[in-house]
């Protein structure tokens, strides 16, 4: 699933540079799975199909929506997914605006729109009221889920509620049996709080792949070498460390403000026989690239050129969400 970027939102400055990126995600998605495209209007409709089409996708296997939004990151405004007697089922949190930074009252309705349009079937969708935003929880898939605690516990998201509430309501949601929390991490420029799809990834329920930092001089060292410590004492399901792949440090972006933007290899994406991985015109891209073919063997790396995407502050991750077998 895509967002597609309009000139009705913060993009609009920015979309001959960065509405490329999304054709790039479109089109290496058509090569192996189904795209469903949310476009704002009919005319941006007409626009995106004409646009994806020039490109060479596979437009038997694109679906577009009209659904208004206020932004692009479907990632967080998306649906997820859990298979329940292995069947999908599509859960529908509230999104405001990563603890109400920014508007948010048109994403938040956009999975609610599209299920009403049909765009998942006959899958069903259920609404909680609680906030939570796919950026911001992996799961090995397996009862584990990885998450920071600057998100989760952000006092602007479920304020109600303690780390304790907040597992107890997402182990019953998503039948988890246990949590690996991280309490240090970020990347300067972020405004989501620290998701952890910025930071370290289940490659599967055995590896993680993370962002290290290996400049003494960079505000990151500390923060992220303390990550990576409490990456070393998680264990897996059977008692074991996890096997952990450091991903490389792209050098710093800044916007024309001198704001550091927050690029980050982990932010990569796995659809079907493929993993889309962000790029930055960086000389550490390809080292990046090779981190994540060893994670993923019999995958097909794809990179994808994002430096546009962190002048928003996000990533290729960021602005999608994958829809399991049987949602389309």
């Amino acid at each position: 699933m895509l967002t597609w970027p309009h000139g009705h939102g913060d993009w609009r400055p920015f979309l001959t540079q960065v509405e490329p990126v999304f054709i790039d995600i479109g089109r290496a998605v058509t090569q192996f799975e189904k795209l469903l495209v949310a476009t704002y209007d009919e005319a941006h409709r007409q626009h995106v199909l004409q646009r994806l089409a020039a490109a060479g996708a596979s437009m038997d296997r694109v679906k577009t929506f009209i659904v208004p939004s206020n932004d692009t990151w479907a990632r967080d405004h998306g649906p997820i997914t859990v298979l329940e007697d292995n069947k999908p089922v599509l859960l529908d949190f509230v999104f405001n605006g990563w603890g109400n930074k920014f508007d948010a009252a048109l994403d938040n309705k956009i999975s609610a729109s599209l299920y009403a349009q049909g765009a998942f079937g006959s899958v069903p969708l259920r609404t909680f009221p609680f906030v939570l935003e796919g950026g911001s929880i992996e799961s090995d898939g397996k009862g584990t889920m990885l998450t920071t605690a600057h998100c989760l516990m952000s006092p602007e998201r479920n304020p109600d509620m303690n780390r304790a509430d907040i597992e107890s309501h997402l182990a019953d949601v998503f039948g988890l049996k246990r949590f690996l929390w991280l309490e240090h991490g970020y990347l300067a420029g972020d405004d989501t709080d620290s998701h952890i799809d910025t930071l370290a990834r289940l490659c599967d329920e055995k590896t993680i792949a993370y962002v290290k930092c290996d400049d003494p001089a960079d505000e990151h060292f500390l923060a992220l070498n303390t990550m990576e410590e409490e990456l070393k004492a998680f264990r897996t399901l059977d008692g074991a460390p996890y096997k952990l792949v450091p991903l490389p440090w792209p050098k710093p972006i800044f916007d024309d403000n001198g704001k550091r933007l927050p690029a980050t290899y982990a932010n990569f994406l796995i659809i079907n026989g493929a993993v889309l991985a962000p790029t930055y015109d960086d000389a550490n891209d390809a080292a990046a690239l090779q981190a994540l073919a060893g994670c993923f063997p019999g995958r097909e790396i794809i990179a994808v050129p994002c430096a546009p995407l962190v002048m928003q502050y996000g990533s290729l991750h960021c602005v999608t969400m994958q829809l399991p077998e049987g949602v389309m």
